[in-house]
């Protein structure tokens, strides 16, 4: 048995310690927010955050994520208050077929933690390895700057 922190609950999970942390989310606790992709860590589907980092799910062992916090995009919001990211999401309709979108939101979550008021440049860098195939960059990236004005407070937000 396996004790992970996920989302704020210690969660006992019955898997090998070399079991991908993504199929322990998906497959055990049935957290199906997080997506497989790839499965070699390139496109970004599965990024959840440990310790408040990005990493991808599907390339990191179960055993890996022991003593750490484990956040998915289950657990951004506050009960029904929704994060900043995932209101400039819906403000700005980003999503098109939806199924990278909870890998991006999480790598735009943790770039709005240690920046809030990002360039473009900046948003570049921390949504690189986050692929969108139906294109919609512009979007997620006008979502990005929306967000950072809702996470500051700004009077137009």
């Amino acid at each position: 048995m396996i004790s992970l922190n996920i989302n704020g609950v210690q969660r006992e999970v019955e898997a090998d310690a070399d079991m991908p942390l993504l199929w322990a989310l998906r497959d055990i606790l049935q957290l199906t927010g997080t997506k497989y992709g790839c499965g070699i860590a390139q496109c970004g589907a599965c990024t959840v955050h440990l310790d408040g980092q990005p990493i991808r799910s599907c390339s990191i062992p179960v055993s890996a994520a022991v003593g750490g916090r484990i956040t998915t995009i289950e657990g951004l919001a506050k009960g029904e208050e929704l994060h900043p990211v995932q209101k400039a999401w819906i403000e700005l309709d980003v999503v098109q077929c939806g199924y990278c979108q909870s890998g991006q939101i999480m790598s735009a979550v943790a770039l709005l933690e240690t920046n809030t008021n990002p360039s473009d440049a900046d948003i570049d860098a921390a949504m690189n390895g986050n692929i969108c195939r139906c294109g919609t960059y512009p979007r997620i990236r006008a979502a990005i700057k929306r967000a950072a004005e809702l996470k500051r407070g700004d009077k137009s937000a």
